[in-house]
């Protein structure tokens, strides 16, 4: 049986899930296409929540309501501080490219996940638009959601086809705030074919979202009301804000600490209450409110683009492939015990991810 402590965590999160897609009807009830499918999932997620928990009470396991997929091990930009990079995940030379899973295989993953109870899985890469061929597979998996963390330069009329034809495949278009800020990381241009992309999806009514990496030196200026009317000017329905992890060294004073994650939360309450038709999230979030981070499979775990069962994206040990064993037995893998176990998920550190700051220790862990 779960502890009380471990089941309030999965009530908490089923919840908020429940929020998130009572707030995305609503704000598609114009668009009776959106809004059917909508409706749809939100009766399917219902039931998932009831196969979710009858797991954790009959059989003892947690079976997170999302993922994390990072299923391209190339990207057509070289991002500042990318994670991708940094841990070995995107690759330019081919020599260096981790081994990919094939369509099919994503496709069964992701079957067996939606089987499970588990509602979404974010896609990663590397730039997942560059992997069409795995989109076409995954999009089949009707019973999920998928929203699409990209760049959103490799957006046409191609798939403009492809998203109206599968709406359970959500565009999170990621940006730095201004044109300033996005090209001075990301390259010359980027915001702007970024901003077309918007505009493609906004003329054919299609729901997505943006992706916005916070720091010390933006979060006030990507939370304004005034970046924010013009997010909604653009069509934007949901905002992912992602707390930055420093990955390259002489940036850990762009990493939030305490303070700033409190005082994040209390503006996102704050445009929540004012902007009912948009969805406001923020990741990881406020740990200590959630008993720590939600890694390791307590919230979500990390599939690497081989099938490796990881933490999270910025904790790239593994001692368990998916591909090869399944959703169920990789949620079971003693890595992520141990690390649950050790009480991990709830060390003190700064900036976005607990385990990226003490990643020698959950190295030790495998060792």
């Amino acid at each position: 049986m779960a502890t009380s402590e471990t089941f309030n965590l999965g009530a908490y999160m089923s919840g908020s899930i429940r929020n998130i897609m009572a707030k995305a009807y609503k704000s598609v009830l114009s668009n009776p296409r959106e809004a059917k499918f909508a409706y749809r999932m939100q009766t399917l997620f219902q039931k998932s929540e009831k196969r979710r928990r009858k797991m954790l009470e009959q059989e003892g396991l947690e079976v997170p309501p999302f993922l994390i997929s990072s299923i391209s091990t190339i990207c057509n930009l070289h991002c500042k501080g990318c994670y991708a990079r940094s841990n070995g995940i995107a690759e330019d030379e081919k020599a260096n490219q981790k081994p990919t899973l094939t369509p099919e295989q994503w496709q069964a993953i992701f079957t067996e996940a939606a089987d499970m109870g588990i509602n979404f899985s974010l896609i990663a890469g590397g730039e997942p638009f560059m992997r069409k061929d795995i989109l076409e597979k995954i999009a089949e998996v009707k019973d999920m959601i998928f929203p699409i963390f990209t760049n959103g330069t490799l957006i046409g009329p191609s798939y403009m086809k492809f998203l109206k034809e599968h709406l359970n495949m959500v565009p999170i278009i990621s940006l730095e705030g201004t044109a300033m800020g996005t090209d001075e990381r990301r390259g010359q241009g980027v915001f702007k074919r970024a901003m077309l992309s918007m505009e493609m999806l906004k003329e054919e009514d299609l729901f997505f979202g943006t992706s916005i990496t916070v720091t010390t030196e933006n979060y006030h200026l990507v939370t304004s009301p005034e970046f924010i009317d013009t997010l909604r000017g653009y069509g934007c329905k949901i905002v992912f804000y992602i707390e930055y992890v420093p990955t390259e060294k002489g940036t850990e004073h762009l990493a939030f600490n305490d303070e700033h994650v409190a005082e994040m939360e209390t503006l996102l309450e704050e445009r929540r209450n004012t902007y009912a038709d948009i969805i406001f999230l923020s990741f990881p979030g406020d740990e200590k409110a959630l008993g720590g981070c939600l890694a390791s499979g307590r919230g979500f775990f990390h599939i690497g683009p081989d099938g490796s069962a990881e933490p999270c994206p910025f904790s790239p040990f593994s001692d368990s492939n998916v591909a090869t064993m399944g959703v169920r037995k990789a949620l079971q893998s003693p890595l992520f015990r141990k690390i649950r176990a050790a009480k991990a998920l709830g060390w003190e550190h700064t900036g976005g991810c607990t385990l990226f700051e003490h990643r020698e220790e959950i190295e030790k862990m495998i060792a």
